[in-house]
């Protein structure tokens, strides 16, 4: 089973009002009509589904599952699947309506959706895990389509899971339908570079922003917070690239070496330790695992889940520069005790858009039926992040705002000028 984050802290907002609060802020400073308005603050479609499984003991348990279309106006709608026993329809709303944005921010085709199911799969086995998928994919089979709505893996799910609902759908349709899903292992039509895509994203747009700071990577430091496959890549990418991660955390403790930790290292004490840092020798545990947000560091990459910086912690932040690895790491509130103080964010759905973007590549491979090397996938979605940091960073400096409301602004803009061209509402 696929790596999952670490759960989000008790008190933590909701995450639907926080995209909200800057997607009006953004919407402002464009001055949307109230029509477009209206369209773009309300998802397309919501389904929520029950789904009875039998369980390994012989009992029948039901499960709650959702998926939400935010938008399709671009293109077909695209977004994970999350498997969590906290997963509620606010979140995956919000959840739907980034995934808009952040196919906007970086030019590429699609919409925003995004599904849960409200389990626990670190208590379940793999056969039930596997009954579930195929039981949302064929209560989600008018739903989903290469040309209506492609998911992906998220926390709690994989390729495992995707080729599980690889097969279900394409047995429901008679033929092998490989684009219906991104995410996939590779001999099922996956895409060379998927796997580190999002965490080379968030390096890709990292080092842009040190540009921009006139931060050496060389003499740089870096706390991850999440060491899944977003925050060890992220980690091992920057590392290779000179900066020092002096801390990392998952859901058993955060560990920090002032020397510098050795990520290869701790990958595969990671991965040969069922997936989890417990133990780890090659940092001192850190007494409150939350602190290694607040360390005296250059970089910040928040690699969990949504609202680990929020008021309560925001002016304890001491990074000068802040990527997002995960979906919503920061709430709404926390935005402008960072702003005060002078940190920039490379925000959610621009700095953890190289996940979608290689999505793309792949859902293209598999339509056209032929295969990219690594080096061309990487050499692309390199090239589409730093794009759209460049992007983002020049609108941030017209409007004269911080780079999030500038994601925002050119999100919504690209999205709103296609419904305006489109029309038909």
């Amino acid at each position: 089973m696929a790596y999952i984050e670490p759960a989000p802290i008790k008190d933590k907002e909701n995450p639907l009002e926080s995209m909200m609060e800057r997607f009006n802020i953004a919407a402002e400073k464009l001055g949307l009509s109230d029509e477009v308005y209206n369209v773009l603050k309300n998802p397309a479609k919501q389904v929520i589904v029950s789904l009875p499984i039998t369980m390994d003991n012989g009992k029948i348990q039901v499960f709650e599952g959702m998926r939400v279309i935010h938008s399709n106006i671009l293109g077909p709608a695209k977004g994970g699947i999350r498997f969590a026993p906290d997963v509620h329809l606010d979140e995956v709303r919000a959840l739907a309506a980034w995934m808009t944005w952040k196919c906007a921010v970086v030019d590429i085709p699609y919409g925003g959706g995004k599904g849960g199911v409200r389990c626990n799969p670190r208590e379940m086995s793999k056969g039930e895990i596997e009954r579930l998928v195929r039981a949302y994919t064929m209560a989600m089979i008018d739903v989903f389509g290469p040309d209506k709505d492609i998911p992906a893996p998220d926390m709690g799910t994989g390729p495992r899971e995707m080729a599980w609902l690889m097969d279900e759908y394409s047995k429901a349709h008679g033929m092998t339908i490989p684009a219906v899903v991104t995410g996939k292992p590779l001999v099922l039509g996956g895409s060379l570079g998927r796997t580190e895509a999002t965490g080379r994203g968030v390096m890709v747009t990292a080092l842009a922003a040190m540009q921009k700071l006139k931060i050496n990577p060389f003499s740089a430091t870096c706390a991850v917070q999440g060491f899944g496959n977003v925050g060890s890549w992220a980690a091992q990418l920057l590392e290779e690239r000179g900066l020092k991660v002096v801390a990392i955390s998952d859901h058993t403790g955060a560990f920090y070496n002032e020397k510098g930790i050795n990520i290869v290292e701790a990958i595969q004490y990671r991965d040969g330790n069922n997936g989890t840092l417990e133990g780890f020798t090659g940092g001192e545990k850190m007494e409150n695992a939350m602190d290694l947000l607040t360390l005296e560091v250059d970089v910040l990459v928040p690699a969990a889940v949504e609202d680990v910086i929020t008021v309560a912690n925001a002016d304890k932040i001491k990074a000068k520069l802040i990527v997002e690895g995960a979906n919503g790491p920061t709430s709404a509130k926390a935005d402008a005790i960072l702003n005060e103080k002078g940190i920039m964010a490379v925000p959610d759905i621009l700095a953890n858009a190289g996940g979608v973007t290689v999505s793309y590549f792949e859902w293209v491979q598999n339509r056209l039926g032929y295969k990219w090397t690594a080096d061309r996938v990487n050499r692309r979605s390199d090239r589409i992040m730093k794009d759209a940091f460049d992007n983002v960073y020049q609108a941030s400096v017209k409007y004269e705002v911080p780079m999030r409301i500038a994601a925002y602004i050119v999100a919504i803009d690209k999205v709103a000028k296609t419904y305006t061209f489109r029309g038909g509402f």
